[in-house]
């Protein structure tokens, strides 16, 4: 969500800035801009089309600088129009973008209207474009620390001044921005960004800023400065790391869409992701895991969207393998409510990005309460959730581009599941012959994977009638209740059909009442323990005249009939059978959404990584 790239050179760095943004697309945007110092002045461009619209604009316009910032924008204060779009300019002087809210924008936008200021657009960020240029008085360092004094909210701004040509400063709290620090065939460039992949191919050398931190780069050289206990500014020391930022998932090869192209990695995401696991020991959560997991005695798990359904999941595993108590909660939820803490708590986060806004900020909230031992099942090891949690296991899904998470998912199951046993073993329910069977199984995971692939075919014959309707339920039992949870989300993301999940049995409580011919409803149907209840669910349906579409195991015994339309899985998969189950409801979702010709991988109104609350 929002990007942000910006950079200092002695030559042309609007390419660089271009070429980042096109990185940071995947996030999900709705307007871009580019702002420059160009000939004595300020210069921007923005769009509310496409990065490669706004490099048309560029090339028209004849934009070139050595200085400037550049942004892609996911609407939050403001329609997505021109005026909305970043940069920001104030008085001609002052450029600057922004990602996050700032809480107290319109007490702020209030005085800076009785001091004369005059607001183009209804966002939060022209807000402090016009603070710091009501701050500045020659050193644009020191006006932008006072500014962000005023501010109350989450923020990463990038901003330089007409006065100072070849400066940029930056500052964060609570979303993401990193340092960039050239290379000596970069002439001395230094460059900030939301997401280290902006740079890719531009720097490898990364700075990780941390909360509070303000940043002034200028070429050759930079400072890095952030609050002490009494609210001033100090010199602070960061450490330089070594980022090698992969940009090889953005090539499609044979694929249509991203997202099929993701949903086909699957099996090699999964195999990357348990790569070295030869057995399970606590250790692969970190130095000091087999401590920590002898010490706590619950888990609760934090995360919102696709990841809340993955710790859905998580928690039949923890509870009926490990037996120990699980809660989950949508980390939105959680951090405004009152709790009940306890210090012997294992608090487990889930992020893709490992940069999500509300579930940093539940993560924050739990330490609070005096719950200190935190573990983060994340897909990037530099995130600022691996930084935060004292435990972690990263997922190896690669660059996920599409918005509606796949690969991602599947891995933090397979992560999930690794704890799982981590915590039975120390916890004394897993003996060694669970173990090694377990272990197999999960071996097995990328072939099997392969196999409900090939169902592919199929699933798009039950696209075609899909595409047709407007609404749809899916339902599960037990482990696959979040499956079918997870399957409804990713219809309603990418083709804009109303979908809804229900465990099975609660049908017959309310659900029931929509069930027409018209109303699809799409089953995972394991066979598992509640299989002949499952049952029971189908025919209530179809005694109902509605259109049941049953992703079966081989062995349930359910076939094809009137109203009754079945895909037989591959085999059953036991505790793993949800990894199985999701890919189908994967494929289903997004061959509708082809079949609706929405725009898959940057579905309308939604963003990749929700770094704002």
């Amino acid at each position: 969500m929002c990007g942000i790239v910006g950079a200092v050179s002695h030559h042309n760095i609007v390419p660089v800035l271009v070429q980042g943004l096109q990185r940071l697309e995947y996030r999900g945007y709705d307007s871009c801009g580019v702002a420059v110092y160009q000939d004595g002045e300020l210069r921007r461009t923005r769009s509310t089309a496409r990065v490669a619209e706004l490099q048309q604009q560029i090339d028209t316009d004849g934009v070139a600088s050595g200085t400037g910032i550049a942004h892609t924008r996911w609407a939050t204060h403001g329609a997505p129009v021109v005026h909305n779009a970043h940069p920001h300019f104030s008085s001609g002087k002052i450029a600057l973008v922004h990602n996050g809210i700032i809480e107290n924008h319109e007490q702020l936008r209030d005085e800076l209207k009785a001091k004369g200021y005059a607001f183009e657009s209804q966002t939060d960020t022209e807000v402090i474009a016009h603070l710091v240029h009501h701050l500045y008085d020659g050193d644009l360092f020191d006006a932008v620390q006072r500014a962000v004094l005023r501010l109350k909210g989450a923020y990463a701004i990038a901003v330089f001044c007409r006065d100072e040509p070849h400066r940029v400063v930056g500052a964060r709290e609570g979303s993401p921005m990193i340092l960039g620090l050239g290379t000596e065939a970069s002439g001395g460039a230094n460059y900030l960004a939301s997401d280290a992949m902006a740079l890719a191919g531009v720097t490898d050398r990364i700075v990780y800023l941390e909360e509070g931190d303000v940043v002034d780069i200028q070429i050759g050289k930079h400072w890095i400065v952030a609050r002490d206990e009494h609210g001033q500014f100090r010199p602070v020391p960061r450490e330089v790391r070594i980022v090698q930022a992969h940009t090889g998932a953005a090539e499609l090869g044979p694929y249509r869409h991203y997202m099929q192209k993701e949903i086909f990695e699957q099996p090699r995401a999964i195999a990357d992701t348990l790569e070295g696991v030869a057995g399970i020991t606590p250790e692969l959560f970190g130095d000091g895991a087999y401590k920590v997991f002898k010490e706590v005695n619950r888990v609760l798990i934090l995360a919102c969207g696709t990841s809340y359904y993955s710790g859905s999941t998580a928690k039949y595993w923890l509870e009926s393998i490990a037996k120990i108590p699980t809660s989950v909660e949508i980390a939105s939820e959680y951090r405004y409510r009152d709790s009940v803490p306890d210090p012997r708590t294992l608090v487990v986060t889930i992020s893709q990005s490992g940069e999500t806004a509300d579930t940093l900020a539940a993560l924050k909230h739990a330490r609070a309460l005096g719950m200190p031992h935190t573990l983060t099942i994340c897909n990037v090891a530099t995130s600022a959730m691996v930084r935060e949690c004292k435990l972690a296991y990263i997922t190896r899904a690669g660059v996920e581009v599409g918005v509606a998470s796949t690969k991602a998912f599947t891995t933090q199951l397979a992560g999930l599941f690794l704890l799982t046993l981590a915590l039975a073993q120390v916890r004394g329910h897993l003996s060694d012959v669970q173990e090694a069977a377990h272990l197999k199984a999960m071996r097995h995971l990328p072939a099997a994977l392969q196999a409900v692939l090939a169902l592919e075919p199929q699933v798009v014959a039950w696209a075609e009638a899909f595409a047709r309707k407007e609404n749809a339920l899916f339902l599960g039992r037990g482990l696959h209740y979040p499956i079918a949870l997870e399957g409804a989300l990713k219809l309603k993301e990418i083709s804009y059909i109303h979908a809804e999940a229900y465990p099975a049995g609660e049908l017959k409580h309310g659900p029931l009442a929509l069930v027409t011919s018209e109303m699809p409803v799409v089953t995972v149907a394991p066979n598992d323990a509640l299989l002949e209840k499952l049952k029971s669910n189908l025919q209530e349906v179809r005694a109902r005249g509605g259109q049941l579409y049953v992703f079966a195991d081989a062995d349930t015994r359910i076939t094809n009939a009137e109203g009754l339309h079945v895909i037989r899985m591959p085999e059953h998969y036991g505790a793993l059978s949800p990894i199985l189950h999701v890919v189908p409801l994967q494929l289903l979702a997004y061959h509708t959404a082809v079949a609706r010709g929405t725009d898959v991988d940057k579905p309308r109104n939604l963003a990749k990584s929700v770094t704002v609350e």
